[in-house]
C-alpha cells in the first residue's frame, strides 16, 4: 500500500496503531496503550479520547465485525488490518459515543484512511461507513431475539464471544449473565495497596489528597484503596514513589488467607509480576525469606524492580517450572502460595482484548497444568504448613473441581476454613463473582494435612 506524507498522530491514528498491535501482534491493550501514552506529544483531551476508543474498539470487537460483515462484500480478513481497525475505531465511535457526530466520526475516519494508506483506502473506508449509515437508518440491522438465539443476542448487545455467552448460561441463566457482561463492560477502577512498610492506608488517603487524588478506602481489604478521580498515574509513582503497590482488590485478599508470620520460610510458585509476594513481603516486616518462582527471566526482573521500589529486601527470585517437583524442596517451607496460571475469565474487564483472543478450547489447557503444580506444591510444605491456591477466573473446572480431584489424589490434605473479608462467616473456599461482589472474579482455598 503507497503511502502520503506523514500528518501529526491524532487519538484516531494512534488508536488504530495499538488496535492493530493487539489483534495481529498479540500485545495487551493496556500494555500497548500505556507504552504509547508515555511517548505521545497529545493533549490531556486526546489522550482521553485515545483511551476511550482503544479500550472501547476491544472490548466490542466482536460485535463491530458483526456490523462491518454486512456492510462489506469481501471476507472481512481479507481487508488489510490497518483499514479493518480504522472502521472498527469509527464503528465504535458511530455505535457507542453519542457525544461524537456521525459526520465528524466519518470523516476523522476517511482522513485516518488516508494518513495510513492512500486515497484509494480513504474512498474505501468513506463508503463503507456511509453504507452502514445508510443501513442503519433503514433498520436493517436486527440482533436475533433472545427467543430466537439467546446467547447470540446476549452476544452481539453485550459485545462477548457467543460460545463464552452460551457457556455462562448454563450456570447463570440469562438474567446472571446479562449483569456478568454488563460487569465486564464497565470501567475498571485503579486500586492500590499501601505498602505497609513505610506507611499506612490512613497515611496514603491523606498523602493522595494533598496531591488532589481522591479516593476511598476499600471494604474488602483493609489495605487497599480505590481511586475515584486522578489526573495522572505516573505523577502519582512520581510523588509517591514507595507508598503504595497497584493491585485489584480481589487479589489482595490472598494474602490474609495465607496468613504468613515473620521469620518464615514462604514459597510463591507463580509470583510474577510480584504483587502477592510483596504483599506478603510486607505482612512479614520484610523478615524471613520468599522464593518467588516464574518460569520467565523478564518476568523475575519485574518482581525484583517491584520489590526494590518498595524496599522490600526478603524476596529471592528463582527461574523454575512449576510443574516439575524439586527434591530439594521437599517439605521445606511453612507456606506455599500458588496463584495458578488460568483463563483469566474473572478480570475480563480489565484485560479489554482477554474476550476475543481466547476459545474454548484454551480453557482445557489450564486444569492438567493447574493440577500439577499444586501437587508438587503439596510436597513442598512443611508438616502443619498451609498452602494456599487462587486463581483470577470463574471457570469452576479451574477452581472448585480442580480442588476436588487434587483432594482424591492427596486424601491427607483438606480444606481449612478462613473468613469472609466482608461477612465474617468461615468458608471452606471463597469464590468471587464479579457481578454479585462487585469486583474482579476471583478464587481461594487454603489448604492443610490432615
Amino acid at each position: 500500500m503507497e503511502k502520503t506524507k506523514k500528518n501529526p498522530p491524532t487519538a484516531r491514528t494512534c488508536a488504530v496503531e495499538i488496535l492493530c498491535q493487539v489483534f495481529e501482534e498479540g500485545a495487551y491493550t493496556n500494555i500497548a496503550l500505556s507504552k504509547y501514552l508515555r511517548n505521545a506529544s497529545l493533549s490531556n483531551l486526546d489522550r482521553h479520547l485515545l483511551t476511550e476508543l482503544v479500550y472501547g474498539t476491544a472490548k466490542a470487537k466482536g460485535t463491530l465485525d458483526w456490523y462491518l460483515k454486512a456492510c462489506i462484500t469481501r471476507p472481512l480478513f481479507d481487508v488489510e488490518a490497518k483499514l479493518r481497525n480504522v472502521l472498527r475505531v469509527a464503528l465504535f465511535q458511530l455505535l457507542y459515543m453519542d457525544r461524537i457526530p456521525a459526520s465528524a466520526a466519518v470523516n476523522e475516519a476517511v482522513k485516518t484512511a488516508r494518513a495510513l494508506g492512500n486515497e484509494g483506502s480513504a474512498k474505501f473506508v468513506n463508503g463503507v461507513l456511509r453504507g452502514f449509515l445508510r443501513k442503519k437508518a433503514a433498520g436493517e440491522f436486527v440482533f436475533p431475539s433472545p427467543e430466537q438465539d439467546d446467547a447470540y443476542y446476549l452476544a452481539l448487545k453485550y459485545m462477548h464471544p457467543k460460545w463464552l455467552v452460551k457457556r455462562w448460561l448454563g450456570p447463570h441463566k440469562h438474567e446472571g449473565v446479562t449483569k456478568l457482561l454488563e460487569f465486564n463492560n464497565s470501567s475498571a477502577p485503579v486500586c492500590l495497596r499501601a505498602n505497609t512498610l513505610f506507611t499506612s492506608r490512613t497515611k496514603l488517603l491523606d498523602d493522595l489528597k494533598e496531591i488532589q487524588v481522591q479516593a476511598h478506602p476499600s471494604k474488602w481489604s483493609t489495605d487497599g484503596l480505590v481511586i475515584d478521580e486522578m489526573d495522572s498515574l505516573a505523577d502519582v509513582f512520581a510523588k509517591l514513589p514507595n507508598a503504595f503497590y497497584v493491585q485489584d482488590e480481589s487479589s489482595m485478599l490472598v494474602a490474609d488467607v495465607l496468613a504468613p508470620e515473620q521469620g518464615e520460610s514462604i514459597l510463591d510458585m507463580c509470583a510474577a509480576p510480584g504483587g502477592k509476594t510483596t504483599h506478603l513481603a510486607e505482612r512479614m516486616q520484610n523478615t524471613g525469606e520468599i522464593i518467588a518462582c516464574d518460569v520467565h527471566e523478564h518476568k523475575l526482573k519485574l518482581i525484583r524492580e517491584n520489590a526494590k521500589r518498595l524496599g522490600i529486601n526478603n524476596i529471592k527470585t528463582m527461574l523454575n517450572d512449576g510443574a516439575v517437583f524439586r527434591t530439594e524442596w521437599a517439605e521445606k517451607f511453612d507456606r506455599v502460595l500458588v496463584d495458578a496460571p488460568c483463563s483469566g475469565m474473572g478480570v475480563l474487564r480489565r484485560r479489554a482484548e482477554a474476550r476475543w483472543t481466547k476459545d474454548k478450547k484454551d480453557l482445557k489447557v489450564f486444569p492438567p497444568l493447574q493440577l500439577s503444580i499444586l501437587k508438587c506444591a503439596a510436597r513442598y510444605v512443611k508438616p502443619g504448613g498451609r498452602l494456599v491456591y487462587s486463581t483470577c477466573t470463574i471457570e469452576q473446572a479451574e477452581n472448585h473441581y480442580l480442588i476436588e480431584e487434587f483432594l482424591q489424589a492427596f486424601p491427607t490434605w483438606q480444606r481449612v476454613p478462613f473468613k469472609h473479608p466482608l461477612t465474617g462467616e468461615l468458608l471452606d473456599e471463597l469464590q468471587i463473582w464479579p457481578h454479585v461482589d462487585n469486583i474482579d472474579g476471583f478464587y481461594i482455598c487454603a489448604l492443610e494435612r490432615k
